[in-house]
This record gives C-alpha cells, sequence and structure tokens, in this order.
C-alpha cells in the first residue's frame, strides 16, 4: 500500500468502529427497546440515562469512548506502524473517522449521535494529557450548570486550545473543524439554552 492508501484505510477503520451504536444496542440488549424513541432520540449517554439505569449509561459512555481510542491506537500500531511519515496523521484520521462514524452510522441511516463521548476517547489515544484536560472542563461546567450539552460545547471548543499548549498545533487545528461540526450537531441545544428551555442532566424531557 501506498502512503495515500494506509491514510484512507487509516479513515474507514476510524469510522468503522465509530459506527457502532452501543447506546441503543446496549438498551435493545437490557430490555429496554429502541433508546432513539424516547427523550432527545440521540444515541449517547446522556439520552441512555434518560431509561433511568445509570449503570448503562456508564457503559455506554464507556463503549462511545473507547471506540474512539482503539481506532487511534490500531491505526498507529497496525495499519500505519511500517509509514512513519504516516503514522502521526494515520492515527488522527482514523479519529476523525470514529467520530464522524458515530455521527453519521451508515447502519442508522446516518442518523447517529453528537460525538462528544468519542471526541474525548480520540483525544485520550492521541494525547492523554488533553483528554483529561477536555474532561475535568466538562465535568467543572455539567456540575456547575447542571447542562451536559453546555459542558460538551465548552470542553468541545477548549479542546483545540489545549492540544495547542500541549505542543500539537497541527492536531489541534484538525480539532478546530471537529469541534465546529459537534457545534452544528448540537444547534438544537443552542437555541434551547440561549431560549432557557433546554433540559438538565437527569431530566427526561427532550435535550
Amino acid at each position: 500500500m501506498n502512503a495515500t492508501t494506509v491514510l484512507i484505510v487509516d479513515f474507514l477503520l476510524g469510522y468503522a468502529l465509530g459506527s457502532i451504536p452501543f447506546g441503543l444496542l446496549l438498551t435493545k440488549y437490557a430490555g429496554l427497546g429502541d433508546v432513539r424513541k424516547i427523550g432527545s432520540g440521540n444515541i449517547g449517554a446522556t439520552n441512555v440515562l434518560r431509561t433511568g439505569n445509570k449503570k448503562l449509561a456508564a457503559a455506554t459512555l464507556a463503549c462511545d469512548m473507547l471506540k474512539g481510542t482503539l481506532a487511534v491506537l490500531i491505526a498507529s500500531r497496525f495499519v500505519s506502524h511500517e509509514w512513519p511519515l504516516t503514522t502521526g496523521l494515520g492515527s488522527v484520521l482514523a479519529g476523525i473517522g470514529a467520530i464522524v462514524g458515530h455521527m453519521y452510522p451508515v447502519w442508522l441511516r446516518f442518523k447517529g449521535g453528537k460525538g462528544v463521548a468519542t471526541f474525548l476517547g480520540v483525544l485520550l489515544g492521541i494525547a492523554w494529557q488533553a483528554a483529561i484536560g477536555a474532561a475535568l472542563v466538562w465535568i467543572a461546567v455539567a456540575f456547575a450548570s447542571r447542562y451536559s450539552s453546555l459542558a460538551a460545547l465548552v470542553a468541545t471548543a477548549a479542546s483545540p486550545v489545549i492540544l495547542y499548549f500541549l505542543g500539537y498545533p497541527p492536531v489541534a487545528a484538525l480539532f478546530l473543524v471537529v469541534a465546529v461540526f459537534i457545534w452544528w450537531k448540537h444547534s438544537e441545544n443552542i437555541h434551547r439554552l440561549l431560549a432557557g428551555s433546554e433540559s438538565k442532566i437527569g431530566s427526561k424531557k427532550k435535550a
């Protein structure tokens, strides 16, 4: 394989992993039905929490994060390892592929989640310090505001800045683009936040 092919394989590998809808699969396996038919209709952990099953929501969060981390690690260690010039970029592209796969999974007619957990998982695989920083931002904002969406918006916006100051300027630029897409996926949440009608963590209303 040439370098271009390797990078394409990295992205597609990430997409395949990211498109696994763990929130949907876990809730169905637990006998809770289709998570897309409750709350916001989202397949992510926040909406799974609206089933009332905290353990299932935690499992969804962990799985959605892990698929991003695994995409990065597999790309760097098994796909791009023989191509030193593509290893770093290939890992990042695999991570971005995982985020895109979670947001637009082919199995669900491209109607997926909002990508925040997978975003954090990818960060964990690329620069664990950035992942911890972003997670701390999320926790702080969520604790102070009780808005999961606001915490996600602030954490994803902070991530490129954290990456930049950790010495990853090119990666920071790519993650800035990804953050913009995540913000776009949260456009309805942003409107509700501005209108004061966004539901808080633990609420069973639409969010």
